[in-house]
């Protein structure tokens, strides 16, 4: 066996990749999860019905957090395809897998074709990436927009500027996904490899005062639209006050003040939070990233001249940044999965001591057992109705592949290890999207009621969601824009008859006031985001559920 050479012939590299996009977009077909993925598709399907994509609204006030780019591509792919879960979908996941390319690009450029394909593999199947690619929110966007964007400042080093502005372009549409933030991995990457290597001349090289002035020229339609609806705008009411600058929260309260914690919106952080975030969200490659980090450091210290700090730079600068932050939550660390994917290929690709070898092997054993033995735990407690034969075959088949097929198209150890645990990836995560989350769904009442609403209204009666349960899924899975109102404002609604959906035990109140109510279906609700052990097992599922309701009122 050549152990120095780790060798997957390249067309099997193909079709494990193909593979990990298929089962990525498995997750297409999930219902849209609250609140966060519901929220925004609501945004982008409110810029559409009122024809405006200039102003961001959310159950008609001014919604100021997130900037316009991804809702100008969601609400562009609502207008050809409809207000569905695919078209909300789709137009994160194909930049994400424009992020796949890039990240094959800017690895194949930094090394060799085969450290580059074996970075899309692993880039393809970190957990939180398939999970994010199901739940969208920003994350697709970010990770595919920031490594095109090091990978074109990358290749402006040499002076093509059609380069840097392609480079200045992905930044700007980073910046108008996330904020100013989303420019810490670029400048760190490319900035980070410059100083260390001490490349002055290219660090202090007037081009980049150029590409800081494209940038802002390329995000001027953002700055323009947070103008005309905020700036322009002072006597608005915005977190509860006046006088509140879009283009200041831009700039500075959603990124900086999060960061310190002085802006509207603030959270508690945690200088451990991601550390522990990327043990489960980088599985099952996380602790042969925390290696390769530890070597490529451990290089650098020997050969700093020869070492290659892009990837290393950009990730680690923005995971110190944001451990820093007092805002913390566990899809920020997605944006530098592409640097950590190439960081973790070259690690496996260039280890040659056989010790480490053996250990590499015995520690990818013990993870993959680990995430069998919990996925077949959650499956025998939770007992979805969601899993079939057809499932169950598919599964087991991949399973079995994933013990026979790496010694019959690599050779070298490190070239079957990075295929069977792509392989066992597979097998988990079509059970997650295809067994798991598709049960898991069915307990989002607003999104159930929506949908049924909307097969079972053939009068075509008007649709009201009480606000004591009000739920951003319902609203954009209801066909047209949903009328929420209090049980006091049910009493300004005369004459005709309405759907209402809201709790159970609301609804008989209003029976119990003189309101005529006709009750049409019930729904099992539970806070799919938030879940605990109580609701996973079906034993005591019961009791974590409350039941929501679709009736026909007539006012009184």
């Amino acid at each position: 066996m050549n152990r120095a050479n780790p060798i997957i012939d390249k067309q099997w590299l193909y079709l494990l990749i193909g593979v990990a996009v298929v089962i990525n977009l498995t997750g297409m077909f999930i219902p849209i999860m609250g609140p966060d993925g519901a929220l925004y598709a609501t945004i982008a399907k409110t810029m559409v019905l009122r024809n405006n994509y200039v102003e961001l609204f959310y159950n008609g006030t001014d919604w100021l957090d997130k900037p316009h780019f991804p809702f100008w591509l969601t609400a562009f792919s609502f207008k050809l395809f409809g207000f569905t879960t695919i078209a909300y979908k789709l137009p994160a996941l194909l930049v994400m897998l424009m992020g796949a390319a890039y990240t094959y690009l800017f690895g194949k450029r930094l090394y060799n074709e085969q450290i580059a394909l074996w970075a899309v593999l692993i880039l393809l199947t970190a957990q939180h990436i398939v999970l994010s690619n199901m739940d969208v929110r920003a994350e697709p966007y970010l990770t595919g927009l920031i490594i095109a964007s090091v990978y074109h400042f990358y290749r402006a080093q040499k002076g093509n500027y059609l380069q840097l502005v392609l480079g200045c372009l992905f930044a700007a549409c980073a910046v108008m996904t996330k904020g100013m933030f989303a420019l810490v991995p670029i400048c760190g990457a490319i900035a980070g490899h410059l100083f260390i290597t001490r490349q002055w001349k290219q660090l202090f090289n007037l081009k980049w005062l150029l590409a800081f002035v494209l940038i802002l020229v390329f995000i001027v339609p953002e700055l323009y639209c947070l103008y005309v609806q905020f700036d322009a705008h002072p006597e608005k009411v915005v977190f509860g006050t006046t006088h509140v600058s879009g283009i200041r929260f831009f700039f500075w309260d959603s990124q900086f003040g999060r960061f310190f914690n002085t802006g509207p919106i603030k959270g508690h952080g945690d200088p451990f939070f991601f550390v522990h975030t990327s043990l489960w969200a980088f599985l099952p490659w996380s602790l042969l990233l925390f290696a390769a980090i530890f070597q490529v450091i451990k290089k650098g210290i020997r050969l700093p001249f020869r070492t290659e700090w892009y990837c290393l730079s950009g990730a680690m600068l923005t995971f110190l940044l944001f451990s820093a932050s007092s805002f913390q939550l566990p899809h920020y660390l997605n944006i530098v999965f592409p640097f950590f994917a190439i960081l973790t290929a070259q690690y496996l690709y260039q280890l040659h001591n056989r010790q480490s070898i053996k250990t590499v092997k015995v520690t990818q054993t013990i993870v993959i057992i680990l995430m069998l033995l919990v996925i077949a735990a959650l499956h025998y407690f939770y007992q979805p109705e969601t899993f079939n034969a057809v499932t169950g075959v598919f599964m087991l088949a991949i399973l079995g592949l994933a013990f026979l097929l790496p010694q019959r198209v690599s050779r070298g150890d490190m070239a079957q290890v990075v295929i069977r645990t792509a392989m066992i990836s597979f097998v988990i995560n079509l059970y997650i999207n295809q067994v798991f989350y598709k049960s898991l769904l069915k307990y989002q009442a607003g999104s159930e009621a929506a949908m049924w609403i909307n097969q079972n209204n053939p009068q075509k009666l008007s649709v009201i969601q009480l606000t004591d349960d009000i739920t951003t899924p319902f609203e954009f899975y209801i066909d047209g824009e949903a009328n929420t109102l209090n049980t006091d404002q049910l009493q300004q609604v005369k004459n005709k008859p309405y759907i209402l959906y809201g709790n159970k035990a609301i609804i008989d109140e209003l029976a119990a006031t003189g309101y005529e109510v006709k009750p049409l279906k019930s729904f099992e609700k539970y806070w799919i985001s938030r879940l605990k052990p109580s609701f996973l097992n079906k034993a005591t599922r019961d009791k974590e559920l409350s039941e929501m309701q679709v009736a026909i009122v007539t006012p009184k």
